[in-house]
């Protein structure tokens, strides 16, 4: 899927900010000078309709070069219909003078989102009130589209002393990823689990019941196993998002990362542990590692293209799941995973903007949380496939039973056959052994074909197993 140029460029510069007190950030400065102010040195002079200017200066569109913000409203052709990428005005107070300026990436029934600069002093993700919007421009049919399909060209990193140092991102950023990478993790976790090939043991939405004993203050001894399990089962949205939010997203220093690197870092730490993650992250970057991100590992990461670190990321991880004893049974799922969580994290990347406030629009199929602070997305069941066979089903086998026991009596005579109680309990008893013997000779041969195949090259091919 291709965007705008310019917001592409948008995207690249997410998490810029103002510098503190009387310094100045350059790369608000250099906003001005390319939006058409070179003489501006200062990032305390409203910089929203900068930003926009030297991003369309940027991508080769012509830009109104104009630090008013409402001077976008005759500056190319108004849309009939919102577009991603389109250049949103926005009013300010009463004062017909004043407004705001920044790039759609976002529209509910109350809000429009947008990707602009000086939102809380930086360039951010924020939602505004949609009956602030006065207008929504696209350049001019002269200027051409200007859609292409190019990567983001990452800037370079910020150097203090010699020495590349973290972008910092905002909060309003910082929160956005989150709850995307949040409802990314509960996709790949599913519901309640409790495989007895997993060393983790009973996990619902990923929390594992030793998780969930620590939180409670209570330890898991073979006395409350049970009690907690079944609590387990049942435990809060609220609950669930706070366990995330401090015991991997805060633990695993996600806020300090790009918001890419971030939400992979995230499915990373939950999958494989926050101590785990930092020594992959660190392996990738070529940090030294030992298992905490501290400053060097962030200056590590600041210093090299998020785009370049993904992929090796990936691979890292990919190469620590092949290493484990349980690969056999769970390794197709954890490259799935692997390749899932890449994919959307490389899509975030390029600028694909994925940061819709959760408030705004909740999944449809979600229960309402009225009584939860933040609502958390809600994904169904595993697909089709991931269950047990119908024949280990002692349900089906008993309606099967059943059915024999009530209809055969009546049809028997019919058909000329004497058919006894006793009979029907022999045959029921003979159908449910061998259905129980089929299943197990399925699982048998699904397991050996499952062995073989962690020694060959993963591949998308059809087994079918007829009797």
């Amino acid at each position: 899927m291709n965007q705008p140029r310019w917001l592409t460029l948008a995207w690249a510069d997410l998490g810029v900010l103002e510098a503190p007190g009387s310094d100045n950030n350059p790369k608000v400065v250099r906003y001005y000078a390319d939006a058409g102010h070179p003489g501006v040195r200062g990032d305390d002079v409203a910089w929203c309709a900068a930003f926009v200017g030297a991003c369309l200066e940027r991508a080769g569109v012509g830009g109104t070069r104009s630090l008013m913000a409402r001077s976008y409203l005759s500056w190319g052709e108004a849309l009939e219909e919102p577009r991603t990428g389109a250049v949103a005005v926005l009013s300010r107070s009463a004062d017909p003078s004043l407004g705001h300026v920044g790039f759609l990436v976002g529209l509910t029934d109350d809000e429009v989102v947008l990707l602009g600069g000086n939102q809380g002093d930086a360039v951010s993700v924020a939602a505004f009130p949609r009956a602030r919007l006065l207008g929504l421009r696209w350049p001019a049919a002269a200027a051409g589209d200007a859609r292409v399909p190019s990567p983001r060209t990452p800037g370079p990193p910020v150097v203090a002393d010699g020495v590349p140092t973290p972008i910092r991102v905002p909060a309003p950023a910082v929160a956005a990823i989150f709850e995307r990478a949040l409802a990314h993790v509960l996709e790949m976790e599913g519901g309640y689990d409790d495989d007895p090939y997993d060393p983790g043991g009973p996990t619902n939405r990923g929390i594992t019941l030793a998780e969930f004993a620590r939180d409670k203050g209570v330890e898991l001894t073979s006395a409350n196993f049970a009690s907690l399990k079944s609590e387990l089962r049942q435990i809060p949205t609220a609950t669930v998002r706070r366990l995330y939010e401090q015991n991997y997203w805060q633990a695993a220093s996600c806020p300090e990362l790009p918001p890419p690197l971030a939400l992979f870092h995230f499915d990373t730490a939950v999958n494989q542990g926050v101590a785990g993650a930092a020594r992959m992250l660190q392996q990738t970057v070529g940090a030294e590692v030992d298992g905490e991100i501290g400053p060097l590992t962030l200056a590590a990461v600041a210093g090299q293209p998020v785009e370049e670190i993904l992929p090796a990321y990936a691979e890292v991880r990919r190469r620590r799941y092949r290493a484990l004893p349980t690969f056999w049974r769970f390794g197709r799922g954890w490259l799935n995973r692997v390749e899932a969580t890449l994919e959307l994290a490389e899509e975030i990347a390029r600028g694909m903007p994925p940061f819709i406030p959760p408030q705004a629009k909740q999944p449809k199929g979600s229960p309402p949380m009225s009584s939860e602070p933040t609502p958390v997305p809600q994904f169904p069941a595993p697909v089709p496939g991931d269950g047990k066979w119908w024949g280990h089903s002692m349900t089906i086998w008993g309606v099967i039973v059943t059915a024999l026991s009530t209809v055969l009596p009546v049809l028997g005579p019919v058909l000329g056959l004497d058919i006894t109680a006793e009979l029907i309990r022999q045959l029921g008893d003979n159908i449910v052994l061998f259905g129980q013997a089929a299943g197990g000779l399925i699982g048998t041969i699904m397991a050996i074909y499952g062995r073989i195949r962690t020694n060959a090259p993963i591949a998308r091919r059809q087994f079918t197993v007829s009797m």
